[in-house]
């Protein structure tokens, strides 16, 4: 009785665990069939789509200080969760997970070019914020707002491609 049931389920469960996860984007509202009540955003989650959008990198707030990005800084998040960019003087690539509102960058890789002391202060920030843990995403009419477990803010806005 007991090699029988475990007969039945070990190719049941092997079966289950061999899909790709899928880490649940927060760009829930993508185009295409209405999705379930399930799948729709909660109200902490965001209302628009973030992941799949090339984001503008608008200013930063850390410790009480906001600074202006340079004009090279962005970052992209991709569903399949792969993020990358640029710090404002250097390119970089990471893993991202998202789950609802929640994103979690790590595994971050540079680029090493040398920029002004400013632009290198700004772009250590950035790092140090997209990296300090999970990142609570909120975006709203073009804009997202990123806050870190600190209160730190990225704002971030749609970039127009062209």
């Amino acid at each position: 009785m007991i090699l029988t049931a475990a007969a039945v389920l070990v190719p049941l469960t092997v079966a289950c665990g061999a899909g790709k996860a899928d880490s649940g984007a927060v760009s829930s509202q993508q185009p295409g069939p209405q999705q379930p009540s399930s799948q729709q955003p909660t109200s902490r989650q965001s209302r628009q789509p973030v992941t799949g959008v090339d984001w503008r990198v608008d200013s930063l707030t850390v410790g009480g200080r906001t600074r202006s990005a340079p004009a090279a800084a962005r970052l992209r998040i991709d569903a399949d969760g792969r993020a990358a960019g640029n710090l404002g003087c250097n390119r970089f690539s990471a893993r991202a997970t998202v789950q609802g509102d929640r994103i979690t960058l790590g595994g971050l890789r540079t680029t090493r070019m040398a920029c002004t002391p400013d632009r290198m202060e700004f772009e250590r920030a950035l790092a140090g914020a997209l990296t300090t843990g999970t990142l609570v995403a909120r975006a709203d009419d073009g804009s997202l707002t990123l806050t870190d477990g600190n209160g730190d803010l990225i704002r971030l806005s749609r970039h127009a491609l062209g």
